[in-house]
């Protein structure tokens, strides 16, 4: 998998090359301009094929001098450029400031403001590229002068937008955005620009931080791509990783020879008439991800109208959770799925035989519920447990996490959904799996993914009723199979977006599991 690298992580590899002589900050700083330009050519060919007009806002740190090695490199292409600094040039770091030196023998330097800016853009109006390179992801306080201009040099971009003449480039990721929660520091809205986002291409270096794919993040980045600078990764501990959810590296076929119950035996429990569509589309997801059987467990009152409704699946009256006791001595059953279309009550009389046994179960929407209102269910969660909340079932759940990371941050690091998922998983003592276009997925011990449904793995057809459900059924048919809980959970969100995105518009949630024996062929598995 990708890995994802906070401020701090990427401050520590930048020093831990220059403290080993294997490189300058200045021979850094060069890199990165060179990568940006050459980023920036790639993206928009027309831009190098002949010479036109620039501007580059630069700031006071070493974002700034990337800035400055950009402007002296389009200046060098035979480009006119404009360069704007916000801050002092006297108290630039030393290989910014030396960049700053570079630059003003071959231009002149204007301060930054947003009546400097709009000035400008009214004398210029050919011109061709936005260089933000003010604050990147150093950036720890809110930058409350920015907005300002930023919102100007959207107008302008906007107003360009039929052309397609004016382009925005970010360097490591726009300014005012927190790298590692991809939140706005020190503003409540999560767009307080209302502009459609920040920056066409953002251009990061040596890997993608956190905040690229978070909250804001992936709006205000427009496209984002990795520029290598010749930087190795160190080693870190797997809790302290947080990684971006790739395609699976393993054979999800059936091993000849062997029968159904070697591939696992998935129970779905269901609730009563009229509410059973969600634990059929759990089950049916089940089925098709892989496990070599899979029962729907249904109330008396359901059970016809299931039976109408189902072939491969298989069907199990479950009245209560007297007899759920004794249908789950049957070891050979060795994954639940409990929530979808269960209902509240029935989640409650169902969770504790489910949970007692410490086998394999995905707990979702109504046993959810359930959990945050009985401390005691809470309390018999374990290893082997799956938590699929969303936004509003995550706050039931961990309420003071959630209020945490609804506040508005003031400075930064911000607390980010990561950090909230990490610290719900360590409370409950199993993975939790907080959904959302970034779905993140954390384990007890600490060790994090994402999976990331943006940039060029949008899906939004997922936002329709039942998807859920079949996400929670393809997480219980891994894990009948034998994938670990974080294994699994991260296997089916990815091939969950992976099947949205190979059937397209028009998705329902039926269409889901229908499209997974496709996915798995281009994968070849």
């Amino acid at each position: 998998m990708s890995e994802l690298l906070t401020a701090a992580q990427m401050r520590a590899v930048e020093l831990a090359a220059i403290s080993a002589g294997d490189v300058t900050g200045l021979t850094l700083m060069e890199r990165a301009g060179r990568g940006v330009v050459k980023a920036t050519f790639e993206e928009w060919p027309e831009l190098a094929m002949s010479s036109y007009r620039a501007v580059v806002l630069c700031g006071p740190g070493n974002n700034g001098g990337d800035g400055f090695v950009v402007a002296r490199l389009l200046k060098e292409s035979g480009w006119e450029v404009e360069v704007f600094l916000y801050g002092d040039a006297a108290r630039l770091p030393p290989d910014a400031r030396l960049n700053y030196e570079r630059w003003v023998q071959m231009g002149g330097v204007s301060t930054m403001s947003d009546d400097a800016i709009d000035s400008y853009a009214k004398d210029h109006p050919d011109t061709r590229l936005a260089v933000d390179a003010v604050f990147g992801t150093g950036l720890t306080r809110p930058f409350v002068d920015f907005p300002r201009t930023q919102m100007k040099l959207n107008s302008w971009r906007a107003g360009s937008a039929k052309s397609g003449l004016f382009h925005v480039v970010a360097i490591d990721i726009p300014s005012g955005i927190c790298a590692d929660s991809g939140v706005y520091l020190g503003v409540a809205d999560d767009n307080p620009l209302d502009t459609g986002g920040m920056a066409n291409l953002t251009v990061s270096f040596h890997g993608l931080k956190i905040g690229h794919v978070l909250h804001s993040g992936p709006t205000a980045c427009g496209k984002t791509v990795v520029c290598d600078i010749g930087l190795d990764s160190p080693q870190m501990p797997p809790n302290k990783t947080v990684s971006l959810t790739e395609a699976p590296l393993f054979r999800l076929g059936k091993g000849a020879g062997r029968h159904k119950f070697a591939h696992g035996h998935a129970l779905i429990l269901s609730g009563g008439p009229g509410t059973t569509g969600a634990a059929r589309l759990a089950a049916r997801g089940a089925l098709r991800v892989g496990a070599g059987l899979v029962t729907l467990g249904v109330p008396p009152s359901a059970q016809m109208e299931v039976a109408s409704q189902i072939t491969a699946i298989m069907l199990k009256r479950v009245p209560d959770s007297e007899a759920f006791a004794e249908i789950v001595t049957d070891e050979r059953m060795n994954a639940f799925c409990l929530g979808p279309g269960l209902g509240v009550h029935r989640a409650a009389d169902l969770l504790a035989p489910a949970l007692k046994t410490g086998r394999a179960a995905v707990l979702d929407a109504d046993a959810l519920t359930a959990v945050s209102e009985n401390p005691a269910l809470f309390d018999l969660l374990h290893e082997n447990c799956v938590l699929t909340p969303h936004g509003g079932e995550f706050a039931r759940l961990f309420p003071d996490i959630a209020a945490k990371l609804a506040e508005p941050a003031t400075n930064g690091p911000a607390y980010s959904k990561v950090d909230a998922t990490r610290e719900a998983a360590a409370r409950a003592g199993c993975v939790v799996l907080y959904k959302g276009p970034a779905t993140v997925i954390a384990a007890a011990d600490g060790q994090c993914c994402i999976n990331s449904a943006q940039y060029d793995r949008v899906a939004p057809w997922l936002a329709t009723a039942g998807s859920g459900d079949v996400l929670a059924g393809f997480i219980t048919g891994l894990m009948a199979r034998g994938l670990s809980a974080k294994h699994a959970a991260e296997t089916a969100v990815w091939l969950h977006v992976q099947c949205a995105r190979s059937f397209g518009p028009g998705l329902i949630a039926e269409d889901i599991s229908e499209e997974l024996p496709k996915v798995f062929r281009e994968l070849g598995l």
